[in-house]
């Protein structure tokens, strides 16, 4: 099994958005981890419609968009229009998730459900055929740069079994780096979100391989 690699632009560079997708890119990642913050949901503001629009055509590469926001139901269908290709919502904030999973495929795009570190994994019991993705989060979300919450390693164990032979992606987005990624795979994930690992040098290449090399 190949991982997929997903870099976080939340640790890009802002002012140079477009360039550090393309970089990516050619890089080698995989995917590209949009994290949407609305500063009610988590502390922190980051990207709207506008801004996934105007990078989207400086890849061609999966936008994996990760809305870290309150009553995201409303705000779906412009992420999905602004060149979403998974749109995932989170456990904790939408009171209708089995509505918001239907419209995300409703609109041909793969639908995702994020989970916070102290949230159990039995609120995926009864959506499991409506998902694309599951996002277990290992920090609490708001803010890059944070350590790996290494609790988060049985839950992701017990959700590698949750969705047995669905073909489902199990992804981990927080604090992963070429340090502990072997352990995040070696408990059933089979897609990686990292920001800061990629970002903290100008090496994204050889940042990215060494999160897949990753070994004990």
């Amino acid at each position: 099994m190949t991982v997929k690699i997903a870099p976080s632009i939340l640790s890009a560079d802002f002012a140079r958005l477009g360039d550090e997708v393309k970089a990516i890119d050619t890089a080698g990642c995989d995917w590209v981890h949009i994290d949407v913050m609305d500063g009610h949901f988590v502390p922190n503001l980051t990207f709207g419609p506008p801004i996934i629009k105007a990078i989207r055509p400086w890849t061609a590469k999966t936008f994996d968009v990760h809305l870290m926001i309150e009553q995201a139901q409303p705000y779906i269908e412009d992420y999905a229009k602004a060149g979403a290709d998974i749109i995932t919502v989170h456990a904790e904030a939408d009171r209708h998730i089995d509505r918001s999973l239907q419209l995300i495929r409703s609109l041909g795009k793969k639908a995702g459900l994020s989970l916070n570190p102290s949230t159990p994994e039995n609120v995926l019991e009864y959506v499991l055929d409506r998902l694309d993705l599951i996002l277990v989060m290992s920090v609490n979300p708001g803010f890059g740069g944070q350590s790996f919450i290494d609790s988060q390693l049985d839950k992701i164990a017990r959700i590698r079994k949750m969705i047995g032979d669905r073909p489902i992606e199990l992804e981990v987005d927080g604090g992963v780096t070429a340090a502990n990624a072997h352990k995040v795979v070696a408990a059933g994930a089979t897609a990686l979100v990292a920001g800061s690992a990629v970002f903290k040098t100008s090496d994204y290449a050889g940042n990215i391989q060494a999160i897949r090399d990753s070994r004990p």
